[in-house]
């Protein structure tokens, strides 16, 4: 269905409030990136005296979170990082999901591996019956670029390169 932009945003501000009741008082929370996680900072935001700082999955979330006060710490810096909250391209009822659409998907992976927890927040427009609707994203260095394409094609997908789009 099709979801005005209000509304669209409504249900992504909830989406993103509703994690705040994970984070942690004295902690460094880790941010992923896109148009929920925006919302995310924003709460995050009125609670920013509670919190160490942040860890960022991205240069658009680092300017956000810069812009509202918040510290932000390179992870290497930072001994543990108890929470990481990002969105989804695609999540199924089961919590399978597809990420890294906004293009932060090396970043992302690598803080919400260091995380010891992880809050997705979506709202319901990102709920599919079964993945693939959205592109898979595979992040590739410029030299595997044609090995990796041929490496999908012989598992059956149809790489599509993004031109003129770089990574943070």
């Amino acid at each position: 269905k099709t979801l005005m932009s209000g509304n669209a945003d409504a249900l992504k501000k909830a989406a993103a409030e509703a994690a705040m009741q994970y984070i942690e008082d004295g902690t460094v929370v880790g941010v992923g990136t896109g148009s929920t996680v925006n919302f995310f900072i924003d709460a995050l935001a009125e609670r920013k005296h509670d919190i160490e700082g942040a860890v960022s999955s991205s240069e658009a979330s680092t300017e956000r979170l810069k812009s509202h006060g918040i510290e932000v710490f390179e992870l290497n810096s930072v001994v543990e990082v108890p929470i990481y909250v990002d969105g989804a391209d695609e999540i199924t009822e089961h919590g399978q999901m597809v990420k890294g659409g906004g293009g932060a998907l090396t970043r992302e992976k690598i803080i919400a591996a260091v995380a010891r927890k992880f809050v997705c927040v979506a709202d319901e427009s990102k709920m599919v019956g079964r993945l693939g609707q959205f592109p898979v994203p595979v992040e590739v260095i410029p030299m595997a670029r044609s090995y990796v394409a041929r490496e999908i094609v012989k598992l059956g997908g149809d790489p599509v390169w993004r031109q003129g789009f770089t990574t943070d």
